[in-house]
């Protein structure tokens, strides 16, 4: 599933970034660079919206991004976030019988 935030990215002394989501409180994050900032944004907003997820609580909707005040120092975009299920799927394959041997042979196990 994708979801799309609008997110402040404050520019420190330093020349770092500080990102916070207004639709998500609490969610904050902090890059070195403009490029590292964009990637841990995008990491903890996945991680955030995971955590929702898992504790099966209320996923916010996106604010427009119109909506977002900013201060001197700031700018407003979107970060993006593909939230993949992770949970193990349990198939049944079929592997050669040469493979089967072989790995028998090595004492692996082929079991999940």
């Amino acid at each position: 599933m994708e979801y799309v935030y609008p997110a402040i990215f404050h520019a420190n002394d330093d020349e770092s970034y500080t990102i916070t989501y207004p639709d998500l409180p609490g969610c904050i994050s902090e890059g070195k660079t403009l490029g590292n900032a964009i990637y841990m944004g995008q990491s903890a907003l996945i991680q955030w919206i995971e955590y929702l997820a898992d504790k099966k609580m209320e996923i916010p909707k996106a604010s427009s991004i119109q909506d977002i005040k900013t201060e001197d120092g700031e700018f407003v975009t979107f970060i993006r976030a593909e939230i993949k299920d992770g949970r193990a799927v349990k198939r049944t394959v079929s592997i050669p019988k040469w493979m089967d041997e072989k790995a028998a042979g090595l004492h692996l196990s082929l079991s999940c």
